[in-house]
């Protein structure tokens, strides 16, 4: 007898996305989100007009620091926080409240509505994922480091913490928690932090964790020297390798994925993400999301460029490359070789998302920000707003820039750049998160 994460989990593979009802001659569209500050928007994506349509914002009692479906797409799991983006530990000033969301997916809209109770979490949150199982929702945070492991309920609200060991190692500044696809290990990438003046370096490092029923285990650190910065991470559809964003490298990383679960000590491939690694600009440029087509054969990365400097008061951006760049996998080395970097017409497209049937991707640009231009008069402003950019993706994986749909970043307006509540922070879909 097939209990209802058994019955779901052989739905995944013909899931009935869900899908909203179109006007007579009107093409179907499909549900996605973006969150700006503590207001998490539904879209309408128009799949064959590459459009999106506003439909319902909902108020959040935090900041979305992310966000993840599950397999059977009924439920949206998240994290919030009060503190924005000051982790607990460096703005002790910042209001209280860390929380963990479930939502229930209607089947037809896509609206989401609040499931079960929320859970205190015990600092600011920065990235969360579910297991394979769909039974745990593991969460990890920046400052203080640490990793959180929640049940799953078999109603699909969210349980109680389970106990982890107290030598765990969780490294400088996390960013990204996944399980393996076998659900044995999971792996936490952990950023780093750059020397200032007054510190030295945070090494990033790869931590590699046995899992067990939501117990966690050490099994490996591995680093790269001096300098390395992983971000984000996505496994190969086929288990045959794990490709790593390097946040303060501008770099992808390819690592094979051994029987075990665990990962090659070194990286089998590294590659610039940038189209010019070259470029002067390259002091203000960090990836910010990548994530793996299901076919296997191609990665994205998202290119974010946040270098400005003042000018008259304001914060002005002066270069960089704000685009979305295209890998091609060697089937059999996993070896990466880019083939197309396309601009957002945004600054700092800090995550992206794709369609359940792969044709859309749309990338989230985080906040507006002034650009200088030239008028008859001389040195002029404009401002270059926050937005949803939307691609068509070929059969090659190639992309094709469409249109940007506008997004009011509050705190942006003036060129401030980002504060703690009013940037667009993250967005997803029912299929990438």
């Amino acid at each position: 007898m097939l209990d209802r994460r058994t019955f779901a989990s052989t739905l995944v593979g013909a899931a009935i996305w869900p899908t909203l009802a179109p006007a007579q001659g009107a093409s179907k569209v499909t549900p996605l989100y973006s969150v700006v500050g503590e207001n998490l928007t539904l879209y309408d994506l128009d799949i064959e007009a590459a459009n999106l349509t506003r439909r319902k914002t909902i108020q959040l009692p935090g900041s979305l620091q992310y966000a993840w479906p599950s397999r059977d797409r009924r439920f949206y799991y998240a994290v919030a926080s009060k503190q924005g983006m000051a982790p607990a530990s460096r703005d002790p000033n910042q209001p209280a409240g860390n929380f963990g969301l479930a939502f229930r997916v209607d089947p037809v809209s896509g609206e989401l509505t609040p499931h079960g109770s929320q859970v205190t979490l015990p600092s600011r949150p920065i990235y969360m994922s579910l297991d394979h199982s769909n039974r745990f929702m593991i969460t990890c945070y920046p400052g203080p480091a640490n990793i959180t492991v929640h049940r799953i309920n078999e109603d699909g609200t969210l349980g109680d913490q389970v106990a982890q060991p107290g030598d765990l190692d969780f490294g400088n500044y996390p960013h990204c928690i996944r399980t393996s696809p076998s659900n044995k290990t999971v792996v936490m990438v952990t950023r780093g932090n750059n020397p200032t003046e007054n510190r030295p370096e945070n090494p990033g490092a790869i931590k590699v964790f046995g899992f067990n029923e939501g117990r966690l285990s050490n099994i490996a650190s591995l680093t790269n020297g001096h300098g390395f910065g992983p971000r984000h991470m996505d496994f190969d559809p086929k288990s045959r390798f794990a490709y790593f964003c390097l946040e303060r490298n501008n770099r992808l990383d390819v690592y094979g994925v051994k029987p075990d679960s665990t990962l090659t000590t070194e990286a089998l491939f590294k590659r610039s993400t940038l189209r010019d690694p070259n470029d002067t600009h390259i002091s203000g440029q960090g990836p910010g999301a990548i994530h793996a087509h299901p076919n296997g054969r191609i990665v994205y990365v998202s290119n974010r460029s946040e270098l400005a400097t003042e000018r008259n008061g304001k914060k002005v951006w002066v270069g960089g490359e704000n685009n979305i760049a295209v890998f091609s996998i060697n089937q059999k080395t996993g070896e990466p070789t880019l083939i197309q970097t396309v601009n957002t017409n945004s600054v700092e497209p800090r995550t992206f998302t794709m369609d359940p049937s792969m044709k859309i991707l749309v990338a989230a640009s985080q906040e507006a920000m002034p650009i200088l231009s030239q008028d008859d008069e001389g040195v002029a402003f404009s401002l270059l707003s926050a937005g949803l950019s939307i691609f068509r993706i070929a059969e090659d994986g190639k992309l094709t820039f469409v249109r940007k749909v506008d997004v009011d970043t509050p705190c942006c307006k003036e060129g401030q750049g980002p504060q703690t509540q009013g940037i667009q922070f993250w967005c997803g879909s029912l299929a990438v998160a």
